[in-house]
């Protein structure tokens, strides 16, 4: 059955600040590893003052040096606002700090607006129009140094960082098996071209030097708790968050409400339960049942599990009772 993995912001909770929330972060890092998950990813998006992983790089290091086994990567590195080289360098120094531990998760979306990702790149449109020659040039630069190559990533070179597509379209499912990669779909998120996105790149799948078969990671939000009730309670802030971003409205990881009405409009409620229709919220039994169904109708060989949960120690709780549900995953499987 499906492996579990976290996808973590480093959400700035409102009432805390950046510090706190990269502490956070490698607290929950420990709390993954200490319950078996098998990675552990950093998210860039640049611009949101309720996220901190801007620096996403750093931020793996950081949680990084709190762990010693779980594998720490990202999902993803937005290659667009970025070059290969700088790319490689960057996840070349992870690999020598943490070997055999460090994952490229790259994505082609920027991660921002379109004035923060013009300040980025400076060239978004080139950036994105060269997404698969950058990947295939990233994947030179982590490898062994050819004959007559003139541009070395030191670090980087001979690291073999393993490299991820993320995506949340038919492209990325396109690219991943075309290119022979290992494929991770934002359905946390974007959940509209799930199955159509995971059935083409398994059909289309290249075996390459580096993956001879498929391998699919979904996404999901998910809050746990003892009750229904409190986990939905804690699930308001990630609520809030997609109703302030369509708004346009730059705050802080909201507080939780007791109630959601009043805040969104009817048009917004239903647009954002449609987003997080995938998200697993409620009690260990509740989640048992959702998310036994999710992975069974994807049959994902790992899921990655977003907690956007306002509390700290909350959030720790969620990480523990997801990690409960992986031997009934297995014994249902």
């Amino acid at each position: 059955m499906a492996l579990f993995s976290i996808l973590d912001l480093s959400p700035v909770a409102e009432g805390t600040d950046i510090r706190q929330s990269l502490e956070s972060s490698k607290r929950m890092a420990g709390k993954a590893e200490e319950y078996g998950y098998n990675r552990f990813w950093l998210a860039e998006h640049h611009g949101m003052p309720g996220i901190a992983s801007a620096a996403t790089a750093i931020v793996i290091g950081h949680v990084g040096a709190a762990t010693s086994r779980i594998r720490i990567g990202s999902g993803g590195i937005m290659l667009p606002n970025h070059s290969p080289l700088v790319i490689a360098e960057q996840f070349g120094t992870l690999e020598a700090l943490f070997p055999g531990r460090v994952d490229l998760g790259l994505g082609r979306a920027p991660g921002t607006d379109m004035r923060t990702a013009q300040a980025l790149r400076r060239n978004l449109d080139a950036g994105a129009q060269s997404f698969p020659n950058d990947i295939i040039e990233l994947q030179r630069l982590l490898g062994p140094v050819g004959e007559d190559q003139p541009i070395i990533a030191v670090p980087g070179m001979n690291s073999n960082v393993p490299i991820w597509l993320l995506g949340s379209s038919l492209y990325s499912a396109h690219l991943a098996a075309a290119l022979g990669l290992p494929y991770a779909f934002a359905s946390h998120f974007a959940p509209d071209q799930l199955l159509e996105a995971i059935d083409i790149y398994r059909e289309r799948f290249q075996p390459s030097a580096t993956l001879d078969k498929p391998y699919v990671m979904v996404g999901v939000m998910g809050a746990l708790a003892a009750t229904d009730v409190e986990a939905q309670y804690h699930f308001t802030s990630a609520q809030q968050q997609f109703v302030n971003l369509r708004r346009n409205i730059r705050v802080p990881f909201p507080k939780p409400l007791e109630t959601m009405e009043g805040f969104w409009s009817p048009m917004e409620q239903m647009n954002v339960e449609h987003t997080l229709r995938y998200a697993v919220v409620g009690s260990q039994k509740t989640a048992e049942a959702k998310l036994g169904a999710f992975l069974k109708e994807t049959a994902a060989d790992e899921v990655i599990i977003s907690m956007p949960i306002h509390d700290i120690e909350a959030r720790l709780k969620s990480v523990e009772l997801f990690a409960g549900l992986q031997p009934l995953m297995k014994a249902a499987a």
